[in-house]
Parts: structure tokens; sequence; C-alpha cells
């Protein structure tokens, strides 16, 4: 089974939360896709996919169908900043899909449960 780092993006505190999980639930989902926040461990919350990266460190591109890695000719991220106007460059990129040599997954959430995220993940914070 393939474990994954999920990085979930909370918009209304402005943080980040790093959570390791094994599981088949996000191989063949994409970028954009809503996935259940249980997979994770956020009972009733809902996750948005977002991005991510391989095991060598090549981004995941939201415009780039399939789960391989291709070269292409970028103007702009994810996968490349551009130093100079107008400039672009050849990049090695990954596709929009997860597959077993993703490693990390970004994910964003949009919709909440009833409890706080760091309450659910164990990292204390909660309101008393």
């Amino acid at each position: 089974m393939p474990k994954f780092k999920v990085v979930v993006a909370d918009p209304k505190e402005g943080k980040c939360y790093q959570v390791e999980v094994e599981t088949d639930a996000l191989i063949g989902k994409k970028i954009g896709d809503v996935i259940d926040g249980k997979i994770v461990g956020l009972e009733g919350y809902k996750l948005q996919i977002t991005g991510g990266s391989d095991y060598c460190g090549f981004p995941m591109r939201p415009d780039v169908h399939g789960s391989g890695r291709v070269r292409i000719l970028l103007s702009k991220g994810p996968g490349f900043r551009p130093k100079e106007k107008g400039e672009r460059r050849r990049k090695t990129v990954r596709g929009n899909t997860i597959s077993s040599d993703i490693v990390q997954v970004n994910t964003k959430i949009v919709e909440y449960g009833d409890k706080p995220v760091a309450e659910l993940l164990g990292l204390g914070g909660g309101e008393e």
C-alpha cells in the first residue's frame, strides 16, 4: 500500500498541517477532485486536491493529463518561475493524476466539519 504525505491547508486559519497516510483511496484521483477528509483523519471535512510532487520532486501540473512524467515548454508555474518577462523553458513535470509514484499530495479544506482541525489531528489547539 503506498504511503503519502498529505498537506492540508486551512484557508480560514491560514495554516497547513502535514499528515502521513497509507491508503489506496488517493490512487487515480486528479487535481481538482474533492475527497472525503476521513482518509486523513478529518471526520466530516471535504478536501480538494490542489497538487503534489513525486519521489524525485517533480511537481504535478493540472494541465498535463495522465500520471506520467513529461518535458513541456513552460512560461509560468507550477514547476517554473520565469526570471525575465516572456521567458519560456522546457521543464520536466508530472501529470495531474495521482499514482504510486506520487509522494506528497497538497489539499485544501473546502467544507468544514464540527470539530477544529488541530483537535482532530491530535495537535492540541481545540477550544475549551
